[in-house]
């Protein structure tokens, strides 16, 4: 995710939902609206709070950015079919560094939590 806009946009008008340890930011748009041509845009941060190196940074991003690219291809598929884009941003609020079957297994959860909200955001547009 790279539109400043669009991350903005994120923060002041999406939604969240936090499924431990990761609080996610998430926004629906039509397509026409939409900043961006591609379905699905994911945005990923770690805190200096709890991780002083930027290498622990970095690691549990690359993680989380690996996790999204295994799972995201059911919900791409939803957005696809409402004619809806989702912005999506993960900030990872645990206290240690994440092991990779931990992150999949989370990032699962939250996979199935947004084609839910998805589902319901369709109905209500409908």
């Amino acid at each position: 995710m790279k539109s400043r806009k669009l991350i903005e946009d994120l923060f002041s008008k999406g939604q969240r939902i936090t499924v431990y340890p990761y609080r996610v930011f998430y926004l629906f748009q039509k397509k026409e609206q939409a900043v961006v041509k591609n379905s699905l845009q994911c945005g990923v941060g770690a805190g200096t709070r709890n991780f002083k190196k930027a290498v622990d940074r970095n690691r549990i991003k690359r993680l989380t950015r690996e996790a999204w690219r295994l799972q995201k291809n059911e919900l791409a598929q939803k957005m696809n079919e409402h004619t809806h884009t989702l912005a999506v941003f993960f900030i990872y609020t645990g206290k240690e560094l994440p092991a990779f079957t931990f992150v999949k297994e989370k990032l699962a959860l939250i996979v199935q939590k947004l084609i839910i909200i998805a589902d319901e955001n369709r109905a209500s547009d409908t």
